[in-house]
């Protein structure tokens, strides 16, 4: 017991420690932008005014409500104590109204979209990749190699393809949304209906450049599993096939999970441009919208927002290999 509090201890220290420099970063470079945003704001109160001393007793005001005109550090440790009980300030570019309310508008869209088309490109990689390994045949010269080239395409070349073929072509599927714009959210099946068949062009654009990657990961390994001395030696005992090869499987995925987790950050800023593309009304369009509005409350609670998401999905991979690997739980005993 002890062994495994020293090493989720460990793992929590240094997950805490990348918060610690996300959080700064996530302040500072944002606010490195060139321009005044406030300006902007600004602006539409003075349109009118001819008095220049009026004009610049309200830039100043603003200024000062905004908090602009602190010296950085002071600005940092205002929004730090305000970020930490879930105030994130007003938007520049939607005044008046909280970034608190527009991030979790947002948030939700992009969790209910990213982690199923994560998850479902990673089960169907590992599947694929294990086919491959032990059947052979069209599974390794042909369908591998397809998805191989698919999973190389850049995340917004692949929702632009979908996006020419299914809704431009074919005419099949929404081109752009969450939902109709139509329509006003709320529980009817029309409202579904319009929810689900605009979910399924950027979902499955996550799902197949993930396969691919995930896919080629498991062969590897799997074949490796297969060739091992254990395997060779279980066969001439004359153990059945079928038990040695949910052996063989299982040691596979064990590196495969922690790919996972690697590879979520990669995986998640893929999936943020697909929302683009599609003007899917997540984090990835609240994101764009900041970034070109020199919206910076909006910009540094959208980019915390999305590096929590990715600390705590690998934090509970981290969880979850340490239970499931016997050589962490062979550690720890020790």
């Amino acid at each position: 017991m002890k062994g495994y509090k020293k090493y989720y201890g460990q793992k929590l220290f240094w997950y805490f420690l990348t918060l610690i420099f996300a959080v700064i970063l996530n302040f500072i470079l944002p606010r490195l932008m060139p321009g005044n945003p406030v300006s902007a704001i600004a602006s539409k109160a003075v349109s009118g005014m001819t008095d220049s001393t009026a004009i610049q007793k309200v830039l100043n005001d603003y200024a000062t409500k905004f908090g602009i005109n602190e010296p950085m550090y002071k600005q940092f440790f205002m929004w730090l104590g305000n970020a930490l009980k879930g105030d994130f300030g007003v938007s520049f570019s939607q005044y008046p109204r909280p970034v608190s309310d527009i991030i979790a508008n947002a948030v939700w869209w992009t969790v209910c979209l990213q982690l199923p088309a994560i998850l479902v490109g990673w089960i169907l990689g590992n599947i694929l990749g294990a086919i491959a390994a032990y059947i052979k045949g069209a599974f390794d010269k042909v369908i591998l190699p397809i998805f191989l080239f698919i999973g190389n395409i850049p995340a917004f070349g692949m929702a632009t393809v979908l996006l020419y073929l299914f809704a431009i072509r074919l005419k099949i599927a929404p081109s752009s949304g969450g939902y109709g714009y139509d329509l006003i959210p709320n529980m009817s099946w029309t409202f579904m209906k319009s929810i689900i068949a605009h979910y399924q062009l950027p979902f499955w654009s996550i799902v197949l450049i993930t396969i691919g990657g995930q896919a080629i990961g498991m062969r590897s390994m799997s074949i490796y599993e297969l060739n091992a001395d254990y395997v060779k030696y279980s066969r001439f005992l004359g153990i059945k096939d079928s038990k040695i090869v949910g052996y063989v499987f299982r040691n596979a995925m064990l590196p495969q999970i922690t790919g996972l987790a690697l590879s979520l950050g990669t995986m998640m800023g893929g999936a943020l441009v697909a929302e683009m593309v599609f003007s899917y009304p997540g984090l990835g369009m609240t994101l764009l919208s900041a970034v070109n509005g020199q919206d910076y409350p909006l910009l540094s609670a959208c980019t915390l927002i999305i590096t929590i998401m990715v600390l705590i999905a690998n934090l509970a991979v981290e969880l979850l290999y340490g239970v499931i690997d016997p050589r962490v739980k062979a550690n720890q005993q020790d």
